[in-house]
């Protein structure tokens, strides 16, 4: 009796961990967040090159880090899920999703088309030209298949970094979003 208690503890406690943030990654919660000037591959400014901290300015925003070599269906899933809650969660409230891509060329391809499968509405994908680091001031830990930060009144809120990421953790990311706006 006493194995099968422990067998079952222990697989929640993995279960648990694996839902959770996994891995360091995004400025220290309190943290301002510096520019962030991508390449806006969708969404109201695509095309052009744009600072979407000062763009958003106050307003909450989730922000996610994606390399583009590691974008699967799994965090598409994730994507749409965490749009659909943050759109929810009102507030003005927005994600703004940043590949990380060493191919700008095949990204600037590529993510239109992914807008026009997932429709997204309030969350446009954006290009940074290298998956070897993150825009700088943000900390991104490249190991990372996902960092999520949510950010309101222009510092880092809550900070996620995640090894393997899907629409399970989106709940996580959005319950920190509406304790960021007081929901």
């Amino acid at each position: 009796m006493r194995i099968i208690q422990s067998a079952l503890i222990a697989t929640i406690i993995f279960v648990t961990s694996v839902a959770r943030a996994d891995i360091e990654s995004g400025p220290n919660v309190g943290t301002a967040v510096t520019a962030l000037k991508v390449f806006a591959a969708t969404g109201d400014h695509a095309g052009k090159v744009l600072d979407f901290a000062a763009d958003r300015g106050a307003k909450p925003t989730v922000y996610v880090f994606i390399p583009y070599d590691r974008f699967d269906r799994p965090l598409a899933r994730l994507l749409k899920t965490l749009e659909k809650s943050v759109i929810e969660a009102g507030n003005e409230a927005t994600v703004v999703t940043v590949f990380l891509a060493d191919d700008e060329a095949a990204a600037k391809d590529r993510l239109p088309k992914v807008q026009m499968s997932l429709q997204f509405t309030s969350n446009p994908l954006a290009i940074f030209p290298s998956m070897k680091q993150g825009p700088e001031g943000w900390q991104v830990n490249t190991d990372a298949q996902l960092t999520a930060l949510v950010v309101k009144e222009g510092k880092v809120a809550a900070k996620f970094g995640y090894r393997s990421a899907n629409e399970t953790v989106a709940p996580e990311i959005v319950e920190a979003l509406k304790k960021t706006i007081g929901k």
